[in-house]
């Protein structure tokens, strides 16, 4: 799976863990930064993650920040993206079988690397439903038509 990741300086040296690992694991990880833990600011890296996913290039999109929530908030002003922020294996699965979750946004201040994996495997691992979920994700994208 081509998996597109980012993060702020607050979750930097949780992505670089899960970067070697998602590559290790045989996925193509395409990183969009930072480089480092100097302070940056978490929209300029959920942006080019966000469109990635949205335009088809990659599969699935990653981002990481201190809660997730910030990365959350900045990605899903793209049209196509629906990143949702999770700490627990069962929001994941429900995020990506109810709602088809295409970015996954985690907390470094809340998950350690091996926590983190395990999300991540929930998330690239789990199907979309579809049936009546379906429906409602094409409500969202008209949601998307209308803030135009």
């Amino acid at each position: 799976m081509k998996i597109a990741i980012a993060a702020d300086h607050a979750g930097f040296a949780l992505k670089e863990k899960l970067r070697v690992k998602l590559a290790a694991e045989g996925h193509e990880v395409v990183d969009f930064g930072t480089g480092s833990p100097e302070s940056c600011d978490y929209p300029d890296f959920a942006q080019p993650v966000g469109r990635d996913v949205a335009q088809g290039r990659s599969d699935r999109g990653i981002l990481v920040c201190s809660t997730g929530i910030g990365m959350a908030m900045a990605a899903n002003k793209i049209s196509g993206v629906r990143a949702a922020p999770a700490q627990s294996e069962d929001e994941v699965r429900m995020t990506r079988e109810h709602n088809d979750a295409n970015v996954l946004t985690l907390g470094a201040k809340y998950l350690d690397e091996d926590h983190a994996a395990g999300l991540i495997r929930v998330f690239l691992e789990t199907e979309f439903a579809g049936g009546r979920h379906a429906r409602r994700v094409a409500k969202i994208a008209q949601l998307e038509q209308l803030a135009r």
